[in-house]
């Protein structure tokens, strides 16, 4: 990250949040401690991070940072990109699918299905999925927890356990993608993720029901063989 990104960023935010209450005559902003206070961490932390001599904080102190300084939904993604910036590693690139599993697809038209990464990104499906999905966002996991999800799925709830236990299922098995998923999503999405996606003790359902805007989806989960353990979604209307 150059010239130290981040910590320029927390500091400026520090600096521009108002203390509560606001004391007469004081210099505007919070100070160190105060911030440190708020977000439950050392100050000598909050100073090494605005300093720049640690960059790898966890996704539970930035989401306490986050929290602490009131940060809107854009100002998270920020954060997120910047701890982003300084430790990305490109992740193996997905595997190309099998002629065979391409041609399951094209057979299973003009059923919606797709096939899934175990981070949830979706790599291949049916014109029938693309059409009922609702979003152009590739993952099914940050689709979710983003604020047009609510709106498509009726039954949000029982989709945000769901999609946080499939990620949480492929981050404990040291999924590159999931682990890095499930980062972004802490700081983005907030508590409404970490709190599935820290109390996600079981694995997600392989079949069940799922409500999409005004359609009611049976769906199976088949897990395909190979070393990238990928997983087709078939889902069939109710209605």
């Amino acid at each position: 990250m150059p010239d130290n990104a981040l910590g320029r960023f927390l500091r400026a935010r520090r600096e521009a949040t108002a203390p509560a209450p606001e004391t007469p005559g004081r210099t505007p902003g919070l100070r160190r401690g105060e911030l440190a206070d708020r977000a439950g961490i050392s100050v000598e932390y909050l100073t090494r991070l605005e300093r720049g001599t640690d960059r790898s904080p966890s996704g539970q102190v930035l989401l306490a940072l986050a929290d602490a300084l009131s940060l809107t939904a854009d100002e998270r993604v920020h954060l997120y990109r910047l701890i982003k910036a300084d430790t990305a590693c490109a992740p193996p690139a997905p595997q190309p699918l099998r002629p065979t599993v391409r041609k399951i697809l094209d057979a299973l038209d003009p059923t919606p299905a797709c096939i899934l990464t175990p981070a949830g990104d979706v790599i291949a499906a049916t014109p029938a999925f693309r059409a009922i999905a609702g979003t152009d966002e590739p993952n099914l996991a940050r689709f979710a927890f983003s604020p047009e999800a609510k709106a498509h799925y009726p039954d949000w709830d029982a989709i945000a356990d769901t999609r946080a236990a499939a990620l949480r299922a492929a981050a404990d098995l040291n999924d590159h993608a999931a682990n890095a998923l499930a980062f972004e999503l802490s700081l983005t999405a907030g508590h409404a993720f970490t709190s599935r996606y820290d109390k996600a003790a079981t694995l997600p359902p392989t079949t069940g029901e799922e409500r999409w805007g005004d359609l009611l989806l049976a769906y199976e989960v088949l897990h395909l063989p190979g070393e990238d353990d990928y997983r087709m979604m078939v889902y069939f209307s109710q209605h």
